[in-house]
């Protein structure tokens, strides 16, 4: 076993939902997060870094996608040598197109790593219909011995239900040695990542695997359809996170709020209701129903129905609606009544 001191973790992650990741990651002490960015790079970074200014971001363009691979092996050139030939550091590997996963799924796969001495531990999922996942190989002892991408399978392969989710971890002073190995000979002509798993095994490292308790967790988000899907399991953990928290939701499932809202106790939401960015909501606010705010503060104890507003300042006990409009820049003052039809003359 490995020093049991405090080891070094870094993350590299690609894809615009990268900061759902980074929630993910918080019983995890990450060190550096690089982020792998491609097409569209410039614009996805500037989102990001708006999206979160504070996050420790950094941006490496992988500018001709040549596989996953290929996206490690460039995102391994924002660390130092001593970095990357640390016995005792660790890289986790995620993509940023799995916003459920969960902070104990990541701290466990982490805990088993370090447990287990692994070069490698890889994140897996029993799936019934593996689909085009990857499936994952086993040998003696039933040890992880490779990971066979769908396209390149043979059909003893493609019957395995244990499939690759692209979550792993590394020990740093391996990872880049075996990269060096691959070859981008398969049916896409790419660097696999995947390839470096059989490559540590067959060196006689250890290559360990964690099952997802919930395989819907690992999942990723490749088109609308799944991105709905995505979202209403993100909203039915955040209603259910505030309701515990004090918050009173008469219907969680017409209610929206995203992950950056701030509430107070004692708020009431009532349905279709919906709270977008930065919204900061004071204590015993009553919102809704049929009313959608983007980054408004509201202040205690006021009242808002059927109000659309953006950007906008609600004072204190203030009553606002039904049927208001709040152009960007408005400000409610405290004990204010608006009336109904109501529309705020901007700053």
């Amino acid at each position: 076993m490995r020093s049991s001191r405090p080891k070094p973790l870094h993350l590299l992650c690609g894809r615009a939902m990268v900061l759902y990741v980074l929630d993910a990651l918080g019983d995890c002490a990450i060190d550096r997060a690089v982020v792998v960015v491609g097409h569209g790079a410039e614009r996805v970074t500037k989102k990001l870094v708006d999206a979160s200014p504070d996050a420790p971001l950094e941006f490496v363009e992988q500018s001709v996608q040549r596989g996953t691979g290929d996206a490690v092996g460039v995102a391994l050139t924002a660390f130092s040598a001593d970095e990357l030939d640390s016995a005792e550091g660790d890289i986790l590997v995620l993509p940023g197109d799995t916003p459920l996963l969960r902070a104990s799924t990541i701290a466990e796969l982490v805990r088993v790593h370090r447990d287990t001495d692994a070069a490698c531990t890889l994140l897996t999922a029993e799936m019934a219909d593996p689909g085009g996942y990857g499936r994952v190989v086993r040998g003696r002892d039933d040890r992880v011995a490779r990971i066979v991408e769908h396209a390149d399978a043979t059909d003893a392969e493609l019957a395995l239900t244990e499939v690759n989710t692209s979550i792993y971890c590394f020990r740093a002073s391996v990872l880049g040695p075996s990269l060096r190995r691959i070859t981008p000979q398969n049916a896409q002509g790419e660097y696999y990542l995947t390839d470096v798993v059989e490559v540590l095994a067959s060196a006689g490292y250890r290559v360990s695997a964690v099952v997802a308790d919930d395989a819907s967790e690992t999942l990723g988000v490749n088109d609308r359809l799944q991105l709905a899907a995505a979202e209403a399991e993100l909203r039915r953990r955040t209603n259910r996170g505030w309701m515990r928290r004090g918050v009173t939701m008469v219907d969680p499932d017409r209610t929206y709020i995203d992950a950056t809202v701030e509430l107070a106790p004692d708020v009431t939401i009532f349905p279709d209701t919906m709270l977008q960015g930065r919204c900061v909501i004071g204590s015993g606010v009553e919102l809704g129903p049929n009313t959608r705010l983007i980054d408004c503060e509201v202040g205690s104890g006021a009242v808002v129905e059927h109000t659309v507003g953006r950007e906008s300042v609600i004072g204190e006990r203030a009553v606002v609606g039904p049927f208001a409009v709040l152009p960007p820049g408005s400000t409610i003052t405290a004990d204010a009544r608006s009336g109904p039809f109501y529309t705020a003359p901007t700053n």
